[in-house]
């Protein structure tokens, strides 16, 4: 085994969060100090952290007398001063910053003047915390997530005064526990929790409009962007006594940045006890863990489609009238549609209603369909109508591509659909991190995929979506909307104006 960068490493904390930093440490090699101020909870983690890797001895992952070694290297700490000879110690204890100060002021009075001190925190500030240390270039923030032996992405943070070796130095002992380091600045919710703003708050404002339902966006984002998760699924796999206060801290710190405007959805939710899936009921009810979601609607019956005419401004026009030849529809190729033609658009960013008075076509018999990502790359087609639209125009619309076996969603206007909104705020989130400097693109890509599960980096997202036509998603909206929360952000901005990739940084 490789010397490990940090021979002794005390844990304050002995929480979920803390066993899982203890159990890697050990891993690595590192003699562990745990500590907590209830005695008791030391031995029950000592005693879970050994059943985790007796488990793994169990399935052959891990040899028994490697796992042995692992449990003689897990110690306990009786009190804090016990800490004393550690080269490195790390807390994992509430989110309180009062707290936090308390603590490790104690602790750089009791350990050796060499020793690095680091905080676990996900959502306050590693400057306020070492502010008041004698030797705040020792102390930064090492932010694992849970589970931690799985969850194989740690942020480290340098605060205001943090000195570049103990960045150095946390992220080579990241690299020693099997994780992968990412370099974060200093910013409220860091890289992963900063970048995980838009999935969950805009997906909230859509609902808040009354486009669709909780199941129905699930869907949407799992199949056409191929998400793990739909965003609700997730505020019910987190729980929103976890959820909205981070939404809420994240909102605040930016000083009521719009781009983070939390829901009265879930504070509401919150309020009521109808926080998720460890309670049973969310935004889906539970059953034996299991959520009950109700089955999609059935495909309309439609004895005669009408003939179909596609706007000439139709996002992927000739795609979209391939696909139209595929299912076997009746094409107009007129300048005009004809009085009986369902009429097709297919815009980026803008809602129906604005594209159906724009382009002079009649309301009532006009459908959009999202085409922001090529048909063949996705498992689901989303239509939205519009306030003046037809029952039998819409039901034609759902029949007709739904021809092929292909799901389908019809949603209430939105500027933006669902996807578009969704993505495009996840994008400009993205960018505008980068804009800051928070962390380097590469970084940022490497955090969210293995931080956040998403099936590509929001970057990688844009660049394959086109950043031109995520910044006309965005221009668009904040047109429709005049919400300076889809204000683009330069980063995107430029890029997207000059064709370069959202990846790229100045030289």
């Amino acid at each position: 085994m490789n010397i490990p960068r940090f021979s002794t490493v005390g844990i304050v904390g002995t929480g979920a969060m803390g066993r899982g930093i203890a159990q890697i440490a050990a891993q690595a090699g590192s003699t562990v100090l745990l500590y907590d101020t209830q005695a008791q909870a030391i031995s029950k983690a000592r005693d879970a952290i050994s059943a985790q890797w007796d488990k793994l001895v169990e399935k052959g992952r891990l040899e028994a007398a490697t796992a042995e070694a692992q449990k003689a290297r897990l110690k306990s700490a009786a009190a804090l001063a016990d800490l004393a000879d550690c080269d490195f110690v790390i807390e994992a204890i509430v989110e309180r910053l009062d707290v936090k100060k308390t603590l490790f002021g104690e602790l750089e009075n009791i350990v050796k003047p060499s020793a690095v001190l680091a905080t676990n925190t996900s959502s306050l500030s590693v400057t306020a915390i070492a502010a008041g240390l004698k030797r705040p270039e020792q102390f930064a923030g090492f932010h694992f997530f849970n589970p931690v032996p799985l969850m194989k992405v740690v942020e480290v943070i340098a605060g205001l005064k943090t000195s570049q070796a103990t960045c150095t130095a946390l992220t080579e002992y990241a690299r020693q526990m099997g994780h992968t380091p990412v370099q974060a600045g200093d910013t409220p919710g860091f890289i992963v929790n900063h970048a995980g703003r838009g999935y969950g708050t805009e997906a909230l404002r859509i609902v808040s409009e009354g486009v669709s339902d909780f199941a129905t966006i699930d869907r949407i984002l799992k199949d056409q962007v191929g998400f793990k998760l739909g965003p609700f699924e997730l505020f019910d796999l987190t729980a929103l006594d976890v959820s909205h206060p981070v939404m809420e801290s994240i909102y605040t710190q930016y000083y009521d940045e719009p781009r983070y405007r939390p829901s009265v959805i879930t504070a509401q939710r919150l309020a009521g006890g109808v926080v998720g899936k460890k309670v049973g009921e969310g935004f889906y009810n539970y059953i034996d863990g299991v959520a009950q979601v109700a089955a999609e609607p059935p495909v309309p019956q439609v004895d005669e489609l009408p003939p179909v005419w596609v706007s000439t401004r139709a996002a992927r026009r000739s795609e979209l009238l391939q696909l139209l030849k595929d299912l076997g529809a009746k094409i107009e190729t007129g300048a005009s549609p004809s009085m009986d033609a369902l009429t097709i658009v297919a815009p980026l960013g803008f809602d129906i209603t604005t594209v159906a008075v724009v382009e002079r076509l009649d309301p009532a018999r006009t459908v959009g369909i999202d085409m922001l990502i090529d048909d063949k790359a996705t498992k689901r087609r989303v239509l939205a109508t519009n306030p003046a639209t037809r029952s039998d125009m819409r039901d034609a619309a759902h029949a007709l591509f739904a021809r092929d076996g292909k799901a389908v969603s019809v949603i209430r206007d939105s500027g933006g659909f669902v996807t578009q909104r969704v993505v495009g705020t996840i994008i400009n989130i993205a960018s505008d991190i980068c804009q800051q400097r928070v962390c380097s693109p590469k970084d940022l890509e490497t955090a969210v995929t293995l931080g956040l599960g998403y099936p590509a980096g929001p970057l990688s997202l844009g660049d394959r979506f086109g950043p031109s036509n995520v910044l006309e998603v965005l221009f668009n909206m904040q047109t429709v909307y005049g919400d300076p929360r889809y204000r683009p952000s330069p980063w995107l901005r430029r890029r997207g104006a000059i064709g370069l990739s959202l990846m790229h940084e100045e030289a």
